[in-house]
């Protein structure tokens, strides 16, 4: 997955940068020189251009944002960043959501220099984000493929490749969410009637029985709840919709 000639990048950046961020966290730094080490990292480690591709401060209406990244005139990413000691919370991420929310960017990071959040924000009725993952940077190795997988697709070299938004897009059909919507639909619930009706050809049962159960007694209830149960269900009545057209003469 990552090219040949990314990987040294990679883990010998990694393995300079926890020293420095380490370094860092024992001194518990400030915000802007908690910054100053991400962009730094972005550039050394992540290959960006630290001179055309990263912008510091990126004013979004009335307010900043600590970094941006911006690919042939496209902001990629939106980074909040916060010392280097404080723990990122509720407020911290509803902050870099809102920037993303604000300035029509897909893709937020919030990170404190250790823990890292990649966020894609789903501009939908309503808007809302999906944390796509999230790491240690202190806790990657580079003997794990995971971890230095993680940092390629923050890297430049995965944005022509959609290394996120091909990750988000499994995310999205393995979650809770839509597994949970799609087993109440009525082509698998009639899928389900036909397999009982095999094992027990002695009962009657009707699809109704069968939803019934699965909404009430299988599937856990916030399946259905939130804004990312309605973006899973509407993906699914579109698909069928689609499927209605499609049969039409």
């Amino acid at each position: 997955m990552i090219p040949a000639k990314v990987l040294p990048r990679l883990t010998d950046g990694l393995k300079k940068y926890q020293s420095i961020v380490k370094n860092a966290k024992s001194k518990d730094i400030n915000e802007s020189d908690t910054s100053m080490i991400v962009a730094d990292i972005f550039s050394d480690l992540l290959g960006y251009d630290k001179y055309s591709e990263i912008t510091t401060e990126y004013k979004i209406k009335n307010t900043f944002c600590d970094l941006a990244i911006e690919i042939n005139g496209n902001i990629t990413f939106l980074i909040e960043v916060k010392s280097i000691g404080i723990e990122l919370k509720h407020d911290h991420i509803k902050q870099a959501v809102d920037y993303g929310s604000n300035a029509g960017v897909d893709w937020v990071i919030l990170t404190n220099g250790v823990s890292w959040k990649v966020y894609k924000i789903i501009f939908s009725k309503p808007v809302y984000h999906d944390l796509v993952f999230e790491f240690n940077f202190l806790e990657l190795s580079a003997k794990k493929d995971h971890d230095m997988e993680m940092l390629f697709m923050i890297s430049k070299e995965s944005i022509s490749k959609s290394v996120l938004i091909d990750l988000h897009n499994k995310k999205q059909a393995l979650n809770g969410y839509f597994i949970g919507n799609l087993l109440i639909t009525e082509p698998m619930v009639e899928s389900i009637r036909k397999l009982i009706k095999k094992i027990h050809p002695e009962i009657k049962i009707e699809n109704e029985n069968i939803h019934d159960i699965l909404l009430n007694e299988v599937i856990k209830r916030e399946s259905f709840d939130g804004d990312k149960a309605i973006a899973a269900k509407n993906k699914i009545h579109n698909y069928f919709k689609e499927q209605i057209k499609k049969e039409q003469p």
